[in-house]
């Protein structure tokens, strides 16, 4: 009997009888003995087996854990807001959208209209220049000359030179 191998692509020896029944009698004894197997060696402490996911939140950075717990925190205080706004508009029965629309954006615009006034006003107080006294006794002398400074840098390696004149 020639076996032939499709791995090698050539034909094999023939086996004998025997040797085919022994063949035979090896594999039906794999494939119906046993199928499990347990490994009873020591595990090691680090090794190159992947982790295991974990029940839970997913591993993340410790600011990454802050905000998420901030936004589920901001993301549940909306839940009040929301139902008192949905009891009003629930009791009003009948509602038009104009209305609606003004009593909702009026907060809005009048904060819009708030923040800008009270950045102005910073920004005039800011700009004014800033209120000086001065008490002398005696006689005072004012000096109003300015100093201009000329400076140049030149070469690879800079070198700046300040000439300062009065």
């Amino acid at each position: 009997m020639n076996v032939y191998d499709p791995a090698n692509a050539r034909p094999m020896t023939p086996m004998t009888e025997e040797q085919a029944k022994a063949h035979a009698d090896r594999l039906i004894r794999e494939a119906y003995g046993p199928t499990s197997y347990r490994d009873d060696s020591p595990l090691p402490l680090v090794g190159t087996a992947p982790p295991v996911a974990q029940p839970g939140r997913p591993a993340m950075s410790q600011r990454a854990t802050d905000i998420s717990g901030i936004a589920t925190a901001v993301g549940l205080s909306s839940v009040p807001i929301s139902l008192g706004t949905c009891a009003v508009l629930w009791t009003a029965g009948q509602l038009d959208p104009i209305v609606l629309g003004l009593v909702v954006g009026a907060p809005v615009g009048l904060a819009l209209a708030l923040s800008r006034v009270l950045r102005r006003a910073k920004e005039t107080v800011e700009a004014a220049p800033p209120e000086q006294h001065h008490h002398y006794t005696g006689p005072v002398f004012q000096d109003h000359r300015s100093v201009t400074t000329t400076t140049t840098t030149r070469g690879v390696f800079a070198r700046t030179n300040n000439d300062v004149r009065k």
